[in-house]
């Protein structure tokens, strides 16, 4: 089936589950949060989140769709952008970093690939801007609150490495250049190699096929 990897905007918001929608656990500080959820305005709030880091920083998400189908969703930002990064015991985030905050894949597309891809999207997008490394806060046991954090060892098992040890609360570093994958670099090579060939004005070997422009 095919797969296609998407910004996340407001128009195509609604495409995230609606627990996803209502939960600003990291988009708001804890007192403020606690104050959205007594009035019902967490998904007003996450909406409010997304529109203001889209126009002051640029893509904050990517939605992963197969056939079609909503199928997963990762969300990142810079840490000033994210008030509960804070709050953890092994904070701040690196200064060169930014954070990936959430990223899930739906139950019934586990297990086929979809949380690396993402996780490949995220580093493509933020190597182009110039980003050199995406730092997470990993759940090292059991479920995290509301599923909010990543657990530590899928961050692990996609490249990320400890930069910081915490029994329950590790932060953890993936270098960007080290998210590209195997393909990647062979696309690399294969553009080089089919770069413009120029034609020797050498007199002695006009005529002959001189080396690959660079």
């Amino acid at each position: 089936m095919s797969r296609s990897v998407v910004g996340i905007t407001l128009d195509n918001l609604h495409e995230l589950p609606k627990q996803c929608r209502r939960c600003v656990f990291w988009e708001l500080a804890p007192h403020i949060r606690e104050q959205a959820e007594e009035f019902g305005q967490t998904e007003f709030e996450k909406e409010a989140w997304i529109s203001s880091v889209l126009l002051e920083w640029g893509s904050c998400g990517r939605l992963v769709r197969v056939a079609g189908v909503p199928a997963g969703y990762a969300l990142y930002a810079p840490p000033s952008a994210v008030p509960r990064s804070g709050t953890f015991p092994t904070s701040p985030v690196s200064a060169d970093a930014v954070l990936l905050t959430t990223l899930k894949v739906m139950p019934e597309f586990a297990d086929t690939g979809l949380g690396r891809l993402l996780v490949q999207s995220v580093a493509k997008d933020l190597t182009r801007r110039g980003v050199k490394a995406v730092e997470a806060f990993g759940y090292a046991e059991g479920e995290s609150e509301g599923n909010c954090v990543i657990p530590a060892e899928f961050l692990r098992q996609v490249g990320f490495k400890t930069v910081r040890p915490h029994p329950r609360w590790p932060r953890l570093r993936l270098e960007l250049r080290s998210a590209f994958t195997w393909k990647e670099d062979v696309e690399a090579a294969l553009e080089r190699l089919l770069e413009p060939m120029t034609v020797s004005t050498d007199p002695v070997s006009r005529g002959s096929v001189g080396a690959p422009t660079r």
